[in-house]
């Protein structure tokens, strides 16, 4: 938020003018002095919103590769890096706990997803199985011990019923768990798919790859899309913003990529400057999403305006693993190399209006909300 002070105003026309421009001098100072303090106010509430009370850091035993929250209760899911899935229960108010291991895979767990309404708790693994769990009781209710003939990479659940997964080698495929049978199979990326989303209708994925492509499928029709144009670098992560007009995909030269809804072949525009690869991405809101970069670092950025708009927060030099949203949006958790499981305060960007006529700050990729003396340029632009 820009500071604006009110100049002397002189007509050398009017001699009144002159007389009364010392006066005038000494209102525009209180005046001034007067906006610096409501910047200031207002700056300090800034850096108090991120201060509110949050989960403590939870350390595991082993690496965590992925994370998945209940869609109502204060549940975490961990994938872990020995093939165990852990949850746990979060608070402000007690101590986090864990409520539950599941020996899930005899190799890395690289996906954990819940259902719709939170009972069923999905899971694939470099072992190439996908596997169900009743979360009440820990129980496995299906299993597809050689679900693909490459270990898994990612998961998605589209809906109660339909589930798709992905991995190293590119195949792409849709299970129905009513049947208890892949109803859809597709090879058409050359490398591992790294991510997947899907529409609002629950009709259309969109996935990213390490070929460099971009490609989209139709489960309703159980059908291959399209693929986009090669972009010579590896695509990490996507998600889908702007009410379902925009797929943001994050790219291992640090930028994000960005995609037209139903013009999925051509890239619509491309916001670059994270200085390594973009691993991780959720959305926030419909315009700000979170990334999560190889150097540590966990960014708030808003999507056209394109801005950096500061670090929610770091694990040191670790790569970040995994992002994963709470269903009200307050609290942002990450995971990385580091065995730790972060929680993170972004209740303050829900509120956040980035005006497009404002110049970019780029230094704000490096500065923490969090970080008292270092946000006197972030309100630039910020309304």
């Amino acid at each position: 938020m820009a500071t604006s002070t009110t100049g002397n105003v002189k007509d050398e026309t009017s001699a009144e003018f002159d007389k009364a421009s010392d006066l005038s001098d000494s209102d525009d100072e209180e005046e001034s002095d007067s906006e610096e303090e409501e910047v200031e106010e207002e700056e300090d509430a800034e850096c108090d919103e991120t201060q509110v009370p949050k989960p403590k850091t939870i350390t595991c035993d082993d690496m965590v590769t992925r994370l998945s929250c209940h869609p109502s209760d204060k549940i975490l899911a961990a994938a872990m890096m020995d093939g165990t899935v852990k949850l746990f229960s979060y608070s402000t108010e007690t101590p986090n706990e864990e409520i539950m291991s599941l020996s899930a895979h005899q190799k890395a767990c690289r996906g954990v997803a819940f259902s719709e309404d939170g009972k069923t708790l999905y899971t694939i693994s470099r072992d190439k199985s996908l596997r169900v769990f009743d979360v009440t009781t820990g129980h496995t209710s299906q299993q597809f011990l050689k679900a693909h003939s490459s270990p898994l990479y990612c998961l998605l659940v589209a809906d109660e019923n339909l589930i798709a997964t992905a991995d190293d080698d590119g195949q792409f495929k849709v299970w129905d768990l009513r049947k208890k049978h892949a109803i859809m199979e597709v090879k058409e990326n050359e490398d591992y798919i790294s991510d997947m989303a899907i529409d609002k209708a629950k009709r259309i994925i969109v996935a990213s790859s390490g070929d460099g492509t971009m490609s989209t499928f139709n489960i309703r029709r159980r059908k291959f899309v399209m693929q986009s144009e090669n972009v010579q670098n590896e695509m990490m992560t996507i998600t889908i913003v702007k009410d379902g007009k925009k797929i943001i995909c994050g790219v291992s030269d640090g930028a994000l990529n960005m995609y037209n809804w139903n013009e999925f072949g051509d890239l619509s525009d491309r916001f670059p400057g994270h200085p390594q690869s973009v691993d991780a991405c959720v959305a926030l809101t419909d315009s700000i999403v979170c990334t999560g970069s190889m150097d540590g670092m966990i960014r708030a950025v808003s999507i056209l305006p394109n801005r950096f708009l500061g670090v929610v927060g770091d694990h040191d030099d670790f790569p970040i693993e995994s992002l994963a949203v709470t269903p009200d949006k307050n609290v942002l958790i990450s995971c990385s190399h580091d065995q730790k499981i972060k929680f993170w305060n972004v209740s303050h960007l829900l509120k956040k209006e980035v005006d497009p006529q404002a110049k970019a700050e780029p230094k704000n990729k490096f500065r923490h909300f969090n970080a008292k003396g270092k946000h006197e340029n972030f309100f630039a632009g910020l309304t």
